[in-house]
């Protein structure tokens, strides 16, 4: 069973810098929104002077939430980690597209969606729910002859997706107000909500994008256990030059 160190605080700076360069630490964060997977990783490596970290699946900048980024022998973890479930929440509209099923681009067309009814909106998620047949977004990292489709998307290029099978275990909608549809999904590696986004407007005619999006859980671990990255990196800081606390640094 994978654990997180709960002791963090309770250790001296140069314990917590010695523990994750050697035998490794499991930490969990709360990404802010317009942060890169990349920037947090970057962050345990700074802060804790840290040679060797990972984390545990890329969390779009404009996605907050969970988090896992392991250190030292503790990267060896990250492979289960990235076949871990994954839990979600956020808010589709619908009525609207936009090329990268999120808000990255602007919306390029709009319909009106009086008609849709909440029992519209739930036989709509059935059909979602389960074993499905799912494109990835071109605004995406997955890579074709090795470029990463994102950058291809970027450029206006479009080319012709494989679908793959993917697993949404469950589906639930939690609030339907006006154009905004609240959401729960617990869901498989690989599941792309940008595309469950894009795809339940498809099932209702309407098209549909992806507002907002926050990762809550991976495998066992809950985004309630994450720190605050501000916060870790104050404290760190304060404690690993405990002189500079008054100099105004």
């Amino acid at each position: 069973m994978m654990t997180v160190d709960i002791s963090f605080w309770e250790m001296t700076w140069q314990e917590r810098h010695e523990a994750a360069n050697k035998e490794g630490l499991t930490l969990l964060f709360d990404k802010p929104k317009e942060y890169t997977s990349a920037r947090i990783v970057n962050i345990v490596k700074k802060f804790l002077d840290v040679n060797k970290a990972g984390h545990s699946g890329t969390l779009d900048p404009k996605a907050s939430g969970l988090m896992v980024v392991c250190t030292g022998k503790k990267t060896k973890t990250l492979n289960e980690l990235l076949g871990c479930d994954k839990e979600y929440e956020g808010i589709i509209v619908i009525g609207s597209k936009t090329k990268s099923y999120d808000t990255e681009t602007e919306i390029y067309d709009e319909c009106d969606i009086s008609h849709i009814t909440r029992s519209d909106i739930d036989s709509a998620v059935q059909e979602l729910t389960g074993e499905i047949s799912q494109v990835p977004p071109m605004f995406s990292a997955v890579k074709h002859k090795g470029r990463p489709l994102y950058k291809m998307a970027r450029k206006g290029q479009e080319i012709e997706i494989k679908p793959r099978i993917v697993n949404v275990k469950e589906f639930e909608i939690t609030s339907v107000t006006g154009n905004e549809i609240g959401f729960r999904v617990l869901c498989t590696k690989g599941t792309y909500i940008r595309s469950l986004a894009n795809d339940l407007g498809e099932k209702l005619k309407t098209g549909g994008y992806l507002k907002e999006l926050r990762r809550t859980m991976v495998g066992s671990f809950s985004v309630k256990d994450a720190f605050d990255v501000e916060e870790f990196i104050e404290k760190n800081k304060e404690q690993r030059f405990p002189e500079n606390e008054n100099s105004g640094k």
